[in-house]
Protein backbone atom coordinates (compact mmCIF):
# COMPACT_ATOMS: atom_id res chain seq x y z
CA UNK A 1 0.00 0.00 0.00
CA UNK A 2 1.38 3.43 -0.94
CA UNK A 3 1.35 6.36 1.25
CA UNK A 4 2.47 9.78 1.03
CA UNK A 5 4.20 12.43 3.88
CA UNK A 6 4.21 15.57 3.11
CA UNK A 7 3.22 19.31 3.61
CA UNK A 8 -0.26 19.71 3.03
CA UNK A 9 -1.99 23.80 2.81
CA UNK A 10 -5.62 24.34 4.21
CA UNK A 11 -7.29 25.50 1.48
CA UNK A 12 -10.34 26.21 3.88
CA UNK A 13 -11.93 25.33 6.93
CA UNK A 14 -15.61 26.11 8.39
CA UNK A 15 -17.52 24.83 12.09
CA UNK A 16 -20.63 23.00 10.52
CA UNK A 17 -22.24 22.12 13.44
CA UNK A 18 -21.38 22.34 17.42
CA UNK A 19 -17.41 21.35 17.52
CA UNK A 20 -17.35 19.88 14.50
CA UNK A 21 -14.96 21.51 11.84
CA UNK A 22 -15.12 21.11 7.77
CA UNK A 23 -11.13 20.92 6.37
CA UNK A 24 -9.91 21.13 2.80
CA UNK A 25 -6.25 20.14 2.27
CA UNK A 26 -3.94 20.57 -1.10
CA UNK A 27 -2.35 16.97 -1.20
CA UNK A 28 -2.11 16.20 -4.47
CA UNK A 29 -0.25 12.91 -4.07
CA UNK A 30 -2.60 11.82 -1.47
CA UNK A 31 -6.09 12.67 -3.44
CA UNK A 32 -4.55 10.80 -6.02
CA UNK A 33 -4.30 7.51 -4.00
CA UNK A 34 -7.44 7.82 -1.68
CA UNK A 35 -10.08 5.41 -1.59
CA UNK A 36 -13.46 5.75 0.09
CA UNK A 37 -12.98 4.27 3.52
CA UNK A 38 -9.31 5.27 4.10
CA UNK A 39 -7.83 8.04 6.43
CA UNK A 40 -5.14 10.41 6.66
CA UNK A 41 -2.34 11.08 10.02
CA UNK A 42 -2.40 14.99 10.57
CA UNK A 43 0.58 16.22 12.81
CA UNK A 44 0.35 19.15 15.07
CA UNK A 45 2.60 22.06 14.05
CA UNK A 46 2.98 22.48 18.28
CA UNK A 47 6.11 19.67 17.87
CA UNK A 48 5.29 18.90 22.08
CA UNK A 49 1.99 16.80 20.62
CA UNK A 50 4.07 14.01 18.88
CA UNK A 51 1.36 11.91 17.58
CA UNK A 52 -0.12 12.37 14.65
CA UNK A 53 -4.32 12.38 15.03
CA UNK A 54 -6.13 10.06 12.32
CA UNK A 55 -8.89 11.77 10.94
CA UNK A 56 -11.16 10.16 7.99
CA UNK A 57 -11.71 11.29 4.68
CA UNK A 58 -15.12 12.74 3.91
CA UNK A 59 -14.12 14.02 0.44
CA UNK A 60 -11.60 13.28 -2.69
CA UNK A 61 -11.29 15.32 -5.14
CA UNK A 62 -8.85 13.85 -7.57
CA UNK A 63 -8.85 16.85 -10.21
CA UNK A 64 -7.94 19.67 -7.70
CA UNK A 65 -5.77 17.62 -5.37
CA UNK A 66 -7.59 17.91 -2.37
CA UNK A 67 -8.91 15.47 0.44
CA UNK A 68 -11.56 17.26 2.59
CA UNK A 69 -11.81 15.82 6.23
CA UNK A 70 -14.90 16.68 8.96
CA UNK A 71 -14.24 16.36 12.32
CA UNK A 72 -14.96 16.59 16.17
CA UNK A 73 -12.35 18.42 18.31
CA UNK A 74 -11.80 16.21 20.65
CA UNK A 75 -8.79 16.87 22.89
CA UNK A 76 -5.81 19.52 21.91
CA UNK A 77 -4.33 18.33 18.84
CA UNK A 78 -8.14 18.36 16.77
CA UNK A 79 -8.46 22.02 18.72
CA UNK A 80 -5.17 23.36 16.96
CA UNK A 81 -6.58 21.96 13.77
CA UNK A 82 -9.68 23.67 14.19
CA UNK A 83 -8.03 27.35 14.61
CA UNK A 84 -6.02 27.17 11.23
CA UNK A 85 -7.16 29.17 8.10
CA UNK A 86 -6.66 29.28 4.84
CA UNK A 87 -3.12 29.03 3.78
CA UNK A 88 -1.85 27.12 6.88
CA UNK A 89 0.39 24.33 6.49
CA UNK A 90 0.79 21.00 8.43
CA UNK A 91 2.43 17.75 8.03
CA UNK A 92 0.00 14.90 6.37
CA UNK A 93 0.43 11.33 5.93
CA UNK A 94 -1.71 9.22 3.89
CA UNK A 95 -3.80 7.88 2.48
CA UNK A 96 -3.60 4.63 5.19
CA UNK A 97 -5.63 2.08 5.96
CA UNK A 98 -7.74 -0.52 3.91
CA UNK A 99 -11.03 1.50 2.61
CA UNK A 100 -14.34 -0.12 1.46
CA UNK A 101 -14.95 -2.85 -1.44
CA UNK A 102 -17.58 -1.25 -3.68
CA UNK A 103 -19.88 -4.24 -4.47
CA UNK A 104 -22.19 -4.16 -7.40
CA UNK A 105 -25.12 -4.51 -5.13
CA UNK A 106 -28.00 -2.84 -3.74
CA UNK A 107 -26.37 -0.95 -0.95
CA UNK A 108 -27.55 0.55 2.53
CA UNK A 109 -24.94 2.96 3.48
CA UNK A 110 -25.06 3.82 7.53
CA UNK A 111 -23.01 6.40 9.38
CA UNK A 112 -23.56 7.20 13.14
CA UNK A 113 -22.37 10.66 14.73
CA UNK A 114 -18.92 11.84 13.84
CA UNK A 115 -19.19 8.29 11.48
CA UNK A 116 -20.92 9.90 8.82
CA UNK A 117 -18.26 12.13 7.18
CA UNK A 118 -16.44 8.86 5.71
CA UNK A 119 -19.69 7.77 4.41
CA UNK A 120 -20.44 10.68 2.22
CA UNK A 121 -17.35 10.10 -0.76
CA UNK A 122 -19.01 6.63 -0.64
CA UNK A 123 -22.17 7.96 -1.61
CA UNK A 124 -20.75 9.40 -4.22
CA UNK A 125 -18.55 7.05 -5.74
CA UNK A 126 -20.99 3.82 -5.38
CA UNK A 127 -22.65 3.90 -8.50
CA UNK A 128 -25.75 1.09 -7.22
CA UNK A 129 -29.29 1.55 -5.98
CA UNK A 130 -28.64 2.69 -2.64
CA UNK A 131 -30.09 4.36 0.61
CA UNK A 132 -28.43 5.96 3.43
CA UNK A 133 -29.11 6.19 6.94
CA UNK A 134 -27.72 8.45 9.25
CA UNK A 135 -27.78 8.45 13.12
CA UNK A 136 -27.52 11.65 15.12
CA UNK A 137 -27.87 12.94 18.63
CA UNK A 138 -30.16 15.81 17.55
CA UNK A 139 -28.08 18.22 14.32
CA UNK A 140 -28.16 16.94 10.69
CA UNK A 141 -24.83 18.21 9.74
CA UNK A 142 -24.11 17.07 5.92
CA UNK A 143 -27.53 15.23 5.67
CA UNK A 144 -28.00 18.01 2.52
CA UNK A 145 -25.10 17.05 0.75
CA UNK A 146 -25.93 13.17 1.35
CA UNK A 147 -29.94 14.15 0.17
CA UNK A 148 -27.93 15.58 -2.99
CA UNK A 149 -26.31 11.96 -4.36
CA UNK A 150 -29.03 9.41 -2.64
CA UNK A 151 -32.29 8.74 -0.85
CA UNK A 152 -31.94 9.46 2.91
CA UNK A 153 -33.33 8.20 5.94
CA UNK A 154 -32.89 9.82 9.24
CA UNK A 155 -32.92 8.35 13.07
CA UNK A 156 -32.26 11.10 15.93
CA UNK A 157 -32.28 10.26 19.86
CA UNK A 158 -35.20 12.62 20.30
CA UNK A 159 -36.77 12.14 17.47
CA UNK A 160 -36.76 15.47 16.60
CA UNK A 161 -35.87 14.51 13.04
CA UNK A 162 -36.55 11.03 11.12
CA UNK A 163 -37.27 8.15 13.37
CA UNK A 164 -36.50 8.31 16.88
CA UNK A 165 -33.88 6.03 17.89
CA UNK A 166 -30.71 3.98 16.35
CA UNK A 167 -30.01 3.84 12.68
CA UNK A 168 -31.97 0.34 12.74
CA UNK A 169 -35.19 2.12 13.67
CA UNK A 170 -34.88 4.00 10.85
CA UNK A 171 -34.46 0.75 8.46
CA UNK A 172 -37.24 -0.81 10.09
CA UNK A 173 -39.50 2.33 10.15
CA UNK A 174 -38.77 2.93 6.32
CA UNK A 175 -38.47 -0.66 5.59
CA UNK A 176 -35.26 0.28 4.17
CA UNK A 177 -33.75 -3.07 1.86
CA UNK A 178 -30.18 -3.86 0.30
CA UNK A 179 -27.95 -6.45 -0.11
CA UNK A 180 -25.01 -5.28 1.76
CA UNK A 181 -24.76 -2.64 4.87
CA UNK A 182 -21.17 -0.26 4.53
CA UNK A 183 -21.02 1.56 7.86
CA UNK A 184 -18.65 3.46 10.14
CA UNK A 185 -19.72 4.99 13.66
CA UNK A 186 -19.79 4.15 17.82
CA UNK A 187 -19.04 0.37 18.39
CA UNK A 188 -22.39 -0.32 19.85
CA UNK A 189 -24.37 0.84 16.66
CA UNK A 190 -21.69 -1.23 14.20
CA UNK A 191 -21.97 -4.57 16.96
CA UNK A 192 -25.82 -4.00 16.22
CA UNK A 193 -25.89 -3.54 12.67
CA UNK A 194 -23.26 -7.02 12.27
CA UNK A 195 -26.33 -8.76 14.26
CA UNK A 196 -29.20 -7.20 11.71
CA UNK A 197 -26.49 -8.52 8.99
CA UNK A 198 -26.05 -11.84 10.03
CA UNK A 199 -30.45 -12.51 10.69
CA UNK A 200 -31.14 -11.10 7.41
CA UNK A 201 -28.26 -12.92 5.40
CA UNK A 202 -25.99 -9.69 4.06
CA UNK A 203 -22.92 -8.69 4.24
CA UNK A 204 -21.58 -6.28 6.01
CA UNK A 205 -18.43 -3.68 5.68
CA UNK A 206 -17.81 -1.81 8.98
CA UNK A 207 -15.38 0.81 9.65
CA UNK A 208 -14.09 0.89 13.59
CA UNK A 209 -13.39 3.95 15.15
CA UNK A 210 -10.29 3.86 17.57
CA UNK A 211 -7.82 6.16 18.96
CA UNK A 212 -4.99 5.21 17.49
CA UNK A 213 -1.51 6.21 18.10
CA UNK A 214 1.09 5.73 14.88
CA UNK A 215 -1.38 5.41 12.31
CA UNK A 216 1.02 2.17 10.14
CA UNK A 217 0.35 -0.72 12.32
CA UNK A 218 3.88 -0.93 14.73
CA UNK A 219 2.77 0.29 17.76
CA UNK A 220 -0.21 -2.11 18.49
CA UNK A 221 -1.89 0.99 20.28
CA UNK A 222 -5.39 0.11 17.92
CA UNK A 223 -6.25 -3.39 18.08
CA UNK A 224 -9.79 -5.65 17.85
CA UNK A 225 -10.69 -9.05 18.71
CA UNK A 226 -10.98 -11.32 15.57
CA UNK A 227 -11.88 -14.51 14.63
CA UNK A 228 -8.64 -14.81 12.80
CA UNK A 229 -5.22 -15.20 14.48
CA UNK A 230 -3.04 -12.08 13.49
CA UNK A 231 0.09 -13.24 11.64
CA UNK A 232 1.84 -10.32 13.36
CA UNK A 233 1.39 -11.01 16.88
CA UNK A 234 -0.09 -14.98 16.55
CA UNK A 235 -3.41 -14.05 18.83
CA UNK A 236 -6.97 -13.18 17.60
CA UNK A 237 -6.40 -9.78 17.63
CA UNK A 238 -6.18 -7.24 14.57
CA UNK A 239 -4.48 -4.01 14.21
CA UNK A 240 -7.36 -1.12 12.91
CA UNK A 241 -5.20 0.97 11.47
CA UNK A 242 -3.19 -1.55 9.47
CA UNK A 243 -5.40 -4.58 8.58
CA UNK A 244 -8.56 -2.17 8.69
CA UNK A 245 -9.98 0.20 9.27
CA UNK A 246 -12.71 -1.56 7.04
CA UNK A 247 -13.35 -5.06 8.38
CA UNK A 248 -16.38 -7.81 7.00
CA UNK A 249 -18.78 -7.82 10.24
CA UNK A 250 -18.19 -11.31 10.76
CA UNK A 251 -14.65 -11.34 11.39
CA UNK A 252 -14.95 -8.96 14.29
CA UNK A 253 -15.43 -10.32 17.82
CA UNK A 254 -17.20 -7.66 20.00
CA UNK A 255 -17.21 -7.48 23.38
Amino acid sequence: MEMIKETAKVVRQQQIDEGIFDMELSFPKGAALAKPGQFIAMYCNDKSKLLPRPISICGINKEEGTLRVVYRVAGEGTKEFSEMKEGDTLEVMGPLGNGFALKEEKAIIIGGGIGIPPMLELAKQLNVEKTVVLGYRTSAFLKDEFEAVCDVKVATEDGSQGAKGTVIDAIEKYGVEGKVIYACGPMPMLKALAVYAEEHGMEAQISLEERMACGIGACLGCICKTKEKDHHTNVNNTRICKDGPVFDAKEVVFA
